[in-house]
């Protein structure tokens, strides 16, 4: 019974609109009550939720992500990537996607990618005579790299989620490649459409411009190298380098480039407490959440059920993937990676699966939830960059689901794309 008011609580205040941490809160708050526990474990069990050291690396990784949007280098690497693939069909599409796959590595987060590019490619595009749909599409879906590409706060918190037991840097080794390989997917998507439909290649500006672009672009690389390769040769803790990869990010975009304002500074603090509140808020009430589903065994008993249904490992990953994207789908990324890791890891490490390989699978089938609705805030907010509607750009949008589909069965099936650049670390 005690589940059962859980599920049905936390459903309902979904369905109402409440927001998912809040409803999340009040499900665990309702599930204590009826066990006869005081009401203060609700708040005893999110505050150790939030009590881990390496939380302390999502603020600042999220600060210097809004650094980077606010402070110009957006700018810069669209322009060094306009210099690398814009004159091939539908040039505009490419640079786009690739763009997402640079800023993506150094915001770490997707609708920053979203924000920054689409502001700044949308329009063009559409100038240049491509579908606004297409516009719209190509951005949101190619927004995903920021989840996966390191450095991303997401890692941090399926590592936290996991048990503590995985290691940060391993995980943003593993998210180099899948995190290519679904920008590849996604290039080759655009550049069948942009045939079909006969969007313009861009002129080559020539191998200086590239050079220049490449030099006046690079600066804004360091910010990525200084947190993932700082926490990978151990010289810094994750936090010790996400709090260095900001304080760079500030000093270049302030005194090297001379692109930051201070109302842009102040945007970026304002967006960085925003986003922090909301994640560290999910990441509270979602660990009381979680403590209810293993007190009620959960785990245990959906392992079972899916073992009943099929003793083929094959089947059994596709099954977990189906719920994934279903749940990605209605509920925040954030609070499902700490709801569904305790559940769906041990099922896959049973399977032989490495628990680095199942961390980017899930980041990659979330990440999809996040441009489909009714929850799909990527989806939400490259609409309203691009102004068009919801419903406009999901008539459209199908090939790209099925690129991030394609790079999702590989990512699952094919561990060496995930554990080869983990293993050279080893």
């Amino acid at each position: 019974m005690g589940l059962a008011i859980l599920l049905c609580v936390f459903g309902v205040g979904v369905i109402v609109g409440a927001p998912v941490a809040f409803a999340m809160g009040i499900a665990a708050a309702a599930a204590f009550w009826y066990e006869g526990f005081p009401m203060l474990i609700t708040f005893q069990r999110a505050t150790a939720g939030v009590s881990v050291f390496s939380l302390l690396a999502i603020p600042f990784f999220v600060f210097a992500g809004e650094i980077m949007l606010h402070g110009g280098i957006a700018q810069r690497l669209v322009k060094l990537a306009s210099a690398l693939v814009g004159h091939f069909k539908g040039g505009l599409a490419m640079v786009n996607i690739f763009s997402s796959m640079l800023f993506g590595g150094i915001s770490g987060s997707a609708v920053a990618d979203i924000s920054a590019l689409g502001s700044l490619l949308i329009p063009v595009m559409k100038e240049r005579g491509y579908r606004p749909d297409f516009a719209v599409n190509v951005t949101v879906t190619s927004s995903i790299a920021g989840i996966v590409i390191p450095p991303s706060h997401n890692m941090i918190i399926f590592a936290v989620a996991a048990g503590g037991g995985i290691s940060v840097s391993k995980l943003f080794m593993a998210g180099v490649i899948p995190g290519i390989l679904m920008c590849v997917c996604l290039a080759v998507a655009a550049y069948i459409l942009s045939v079909k439909h006969k969007y313009p290649a861009e002129p080559f500006p020539g191998w200086g411009e590239v050079a220049r672009s490449s030099v006046d672009a690079l600066p804004g690389f360091m910010t990525a190298v200084i947190i993932v390769g700082g926490t990978l040769s151990g010289v810094f803790t994750v936090t010790e380098s996400g709090a260095f990869g900001a304080i760079y990010a500030v000093l270049l975009t302030k005194f090297y480039y001379r692109s930051l304002s201070w109302d842009a500074f102040m945007k970026s603090v304002t967006g960085a407490v925003r986003t922090t509140s909301m994640v560290m808020i999910l990441i509270a009430f979602a660990s009381s959440f979680a403590y209810l589903l293993a007190l009620y065994q959960v785990p245990a008993e959906l392992s079972n059920l899916l073992v009943s249904i099929s003793d083929n490992p094959i089947i059994i990953l596709l099954m977990i993937n189906l719920i994934l994207l279903i749940l990605g789908m209605i509920m925040d990324m954030a609070a499902l990676i700490l709801i569904c890791t305790p559940i769906f890891l041990p099922i896959a490490k049973g399977l032989g699966m490495d628990p680095v390989q199942f961390g980017i699978m899930m980041l990659v089938n979330l990440g999809l939830g996040l441009c489909t609705p009714p929850v799909g805030t990527c989806l939400f907010v490259g609409c309203a960059v691009g102004k068009i509607k919801i419903e406009q750009a999901l008539k459209t949008i199908w090939p790209f689901y099925l690129a991030i589909l394609a790079a999702l069965l590989l990512v699952t099936f094919v561990p060496q794309f995930s554990l080869w650049l983990p293993s050279l670390y080893e």
